[in-house]
């Protein structure tokens, strides 16, 4: 009789709430057994399950189930919400179908749990059928489930049913408004992102950190600035916690807007540093052409314990491509090896590091060895033989791409029209331009547009550049307009050079080098008044000339050379050495030019 009062449901409830410890919930299990009747009691097995599996036991969990003679939805629900704890999707769907067959009815618990285990598991199929069965048993408005099935459809890339869904909810929590943000923010949906924000703020929703995770992707993916600073401001002012996750993507937007300044102090303000957001630092280096310090930050790195993940070593191999150190790629292509698996994301930034530093067959070696070659690996190699203007292997590569069911897209055409115009083929360069409109139905972007007018106008074409210009009303594309100007200083096409010189002054670009070229232009065409106007535009404005530099790897440094800056303590040797080089030139010319005219 004292067991059975100690034993009642409310007091058991009380004694497992507050219980930690394996050994005393299998006590109390052990009590429950002894009294015979209580087993049949499904608040205290699902009291029992719920603890054994808060303490992760989720064996000892499924063995008061399995001891049941009768389960009902409570019990079952408890038995999936222990195995969605423990990650074990595979459980949860079979626990679900064996609920199903019984003739349970599931609740709201179980279907959200039911459909987050198909999330895990990845079988979208599955869960609309899960999301089929939970309408049918009344619970196509519940929010929990509702917001399980916006997260499975996000995940997987259903986005536009997913939007469909949020319309037709009758009530929306914070959670759904956050699953669509971030939903869109990853899925590179930015201004969607935005929109449905803004309609979280008209709602009167509160913002936590992971929405604002979400709004920072979406600032870094739009380039917007103005958006991240203010977010970043937000979240300062009022205080959200700034985790390692909040904290590595300021880190990451603020690279991506070009505030490589604002990324390294976020970053050395963090208390708590990963494998991550070092990756983010590195890659934003290597992103904004300091080279230098992708390789301290990786040293810097390594020194501290940490080993650089493929995001991190990705970064130093674009910051290899820049400055041409083969020897530190080959280092970086060596670590790969031995810690990671060459996946395709690595393999193209080794092609692309190979082909800059001037070793195309390496390029070439690695792409062959690519198992599973993606459309982005295939757009890498046709490119590395564009820069090495190699039009025969880009025209090869590209059919070897067709004729292997790969799809070409817009940066397909990039690359394959970059390199007819650096080689000069018009007629091929005109012939896979109308292909890709024709037969591919790729509408030609600004890139493709520059270039097609800059072959034809380095061809000497410039008539019928403009004439494109025109046709197409590219009238606002700058970068257009800049390449036919180009050729027109090249082949001294003065009148429609001073269309381009005067179209580009319209649209008032803020760039020094660009008014350096108009200059250039007016000069070759002796219109002085003209060329006296555009300095002085360039002295009034907020132009900043940024100086010249080059870069060479010195036993394993690199050494930057700022044009005109007489500062470095070497410089006389340097001149000197220079001076030398010439004349050692001059003389091998000279006498080169000697033999020349003996033979003759």
């Amino acid at each position: 009789m004292l067991h059975r009062t100690l034993l009642c449901p409310r007091r058991l409830k009380f004694l497992l709430s507050g219980t930690k410890h394996n050994r005393q919930i299998t006590q109390i299990h052990a009590l429950v057994i002894t009294n015979g009747e209580l087993l049949h009691g499904s608040s205290i097995a699902r009291d029992l399950i719920a603890s054994f599996a808060r303490i992760g036991e989720i064996s000892h969990a499924r063995k008061v189930f399995d001891e049941l003679p009768q389960r009902n939805v409570s019990v079952y629900s408890s038995m999936v919400v222990a195995y969605s704890r423990g990650n074990k999707p595979n459980e949860v769907l079979n626990l679900y179908d064996e609920m199903i067959d019984e003739g349970v009815r599931p609740d709201s618990s179980t279907f959200t749990m039911t459909i987050k285990a198909c999330l895990n598991a990845m079988v979208l199929e599955r869960g609309d059928a899960v999301w089929c069965k939970a309408k049918e048993c009344g619970y196509q408005n519940d929010v929990f489930v509702c917001s399980s099935v916006l997260n499975l459809y996000m995940k997987c890339g259903k986005i536009d049913e997913a939007e469909a869904l949020f319309r037709k909810m009758t009530r929306r929590d914070v959670i759904c408004w956050t699953t669509m943000v971030t939903g869109f923010a990853q899925a590179g949906e930015s201004l969607k992102a935005v929109e449905f924000y803004r309609g979280m703020q008209r709602e009167g929703f509160g913002r936590d950190g992971v929405v604002m995770i979400g709004l920072l992707q979406a600032s870094a993916d739009l380039g917007d600035q103005r958006m991240g600073c203010s977010v970043h401001g937000y979240l300062i002012r009022t205080g959200l916690p700034m985790n390692v996750v909040v904290e590595t993507t300021l880190v990451d937007m603020y690279v991506k807007v070009g505030f490589i300044e604002l990324a390294s102090r976020v970053f050395s303000r963090m208390m708590f540093k990963t494998v991550v957001s070092w990756g983010s630092l590195i890659s934003g280096f290597a992103q904004n052409g300091l080279a230098d310090k992708a390789f301290e930050a990786v040293v810097e790195m390594q020194r501290l314990g940490f080993q650089p993940d493929l995001v991190a070593l990705v970064g130093v191999l674009s910051a290899c491509s820049q400055v041409g150190s083969l020897k530190t790629g080959r280092s970086v292509h060596c670590y790969v090896l031995k810690r990671h698996f060459l996946d395709r994301v690595s393999a193209t930034a080794l092609m692309d590091m190979y082909s800059k530093c001037g070793v195309i067959a390496s390029s070439r070696e690695i792409f062959d060895r690519t198992r599973r070659k993606d459309l982005v690996c295939w757009n890498t190699m046709i490119s590395c033989y564009g820069i090495h203007g190699d039009g025969e292997e880009v025209v090869s590569m590209f059919a070897k791409m067709t004729e292997s069911d790969i799809e070409p897209d817009h940066a397909t055409f990039a690359s394959l029209l970059s390199a007819f115009s650096h080689l000069g083929l018009v007629e091929q360069g005109q012939h896979w331009f109308r292909s890709m409109r024709n037969r591919y139905s790729i509408q030609p972007s600004e890139k493709h547009y520059v270039c097609l007018i800059d072959l034809l106008a380095r061809s000497g074409g410039v008539e019928e550049a403009l004439e494109m210009v025109n046709f197409e009303k590219l009238d606002d594309a700058l970068p257009v307009w800049v390449a036919l100007l180009s050729g027109c200083i090249n082949h001294r096409n003065l009148s429609v050079g001073e269309i381009a010189a005067n179209r580009i002054l319209e649209l008032n670009p803020d760039n020094t080098g660009i008014h350096t070229l108009v200059c250039n232009f007016f000069a070759t065409a002796k219109k002085w008044k003209e060329v006296a106007e555009v300095r002085k535009l360039m002295r009034s404005g907020t132009m900043e000339k940024v100086p010249g530099y080059s870069v060479i790897e010195v036993n394993g440094q690199l050494r930057t050379f700022l044009m005109e800056d007489l500062s470095h303590h070497e410089h006389h040797h340097m001149l000197q050495v220079l001076r030398d080089l010439s004349s050692e030139m001059r003389d091998v010319y000279n006498t080169c030019t000697s033999i020349s005219e003996c033979v003759i």
